[in-house]
């Protein structure tokens, strides 16, 4: 996995909006930022990604964005890696993230999935 340098970590702190909803976590073993359960920004390495609606998606790949592919062959088609040129303009970045953010938390809330219990292994029968 690609290493975030100290400059995309304060950019992404940066960004973070300040909302009662909003939580950070990791994701992909770097710093990404959920609402409602459902991640809607991150960073990957050195890209800071977003979760937006096809419409906005195809905006920012116009602008120069990829889809994000955390692995060769892997997309998830509903994030978008913006465009390097953008981190010089704080202004277009936070509009963009604050689209992500009304797109995603539009979402039902994601249900949490109850912690799977370890089976207990049954005693083996002796063999005679």
């Amino acid at each position: 996995m690609p290493k975030p340098s100290e400059d995309t970590k304060e950019l992404f702190a940066s960004l973070v909006p300040d909302h009662p909803n909003v939580t950070e976590r990791p994701m992909f073993g770097q710093r990404s930022a959920f609402v409602n359960g459902h991640m809607f920004m991150g960073i990957f390495g050195q890209d800071l990604l977003l979760r937006l609606p096809e419409q906005d998606r195809e905006a920012v790949i116009a602008a120069g964005g990829t889809v994000f592919e955390p692995m060769a062959g892997r997309p998830m088609r509903e994030y978008v890696v913006l465009p390097s040129a953008w981190r010089s303009k704080p202004a277009t970045l936070r509009k963009w993230v604050a689209r992500s953010l009304d797109h995603v938390e539009q979402m039902p809330p994601k249900v949490q999935k109850p912690k799977k219990q370890p089976q207990k292994k049954q005693p083996q029968k002796k063999r005679t």
